[in-house]
């Protein structure tokens, strides 16, 4: 018998959720390589409303002196990883799901942060918002997908 991490649909799943995972993790590392920048970057600079450097360069860019372009970097080469190695593993789609929604909600708050503290929207932020949503929508589909066939 098939374990639900070895169907065609959770490989297909599986698939998609690495590949976004590679996506965040070169988005935060743009991110990243920005964060640490001292030169004003003009792809991001649309207007006052999207600066990508004021959001990068902000005191809400580091947790504890850390930055958060390179927790997302992390977050992402982790998922990247459960994803591809780890796959078959049964806590496989818990641990992503559970993972990447709170990944999820730490990108809301950044988000919250963006629009209403600083004013001012990044484009590689909300690209990773986008790419965070998505794993957890697929993660959690998996997640719950293998919870119904266990019963």
């Amino acid at each position: 018998m098939m374990s639900a991490a070895t169907s065609p649909f959770a490989r297909r799943i599986f698939l998609v959720i690495a590949m976004l995972a590679l996506g965040g993790a070169l988005v935060s590392s743009a991110s990243l390589y920005h964060h640490y920048g001292t030169s004003a970057t003009s792809y991001c600079d649309i207007g006052e409303n999207f600066n990508c450097d004021l959001v990068n360069r902000s005191t809400y860019s580091t947790v504890a002196g850390i930055p958060v372009a390179l927790i997302g970097v992390a977050g992402y080469l982790a998922v990247l990883t459960l994803a591809t190695f780890y796959r078959n593993q049964a806590e496989a789609p818990a641990m992503l799901a559970i993972g990447s929604l709170a990944g999820l909600g730490f990108a809301l708050y950044l988000t919250y942060i963006e629009g209403f503290v600083l004013a001012a929207w990044c484009i590689l932020c909300l690209s990773s918002l986008v790419l965070i949503f998505g794993i957890a929508v697929l993660s959690s589909l998996l997640w719950v997908r293998g919870v119904r066939q266990a019963d």
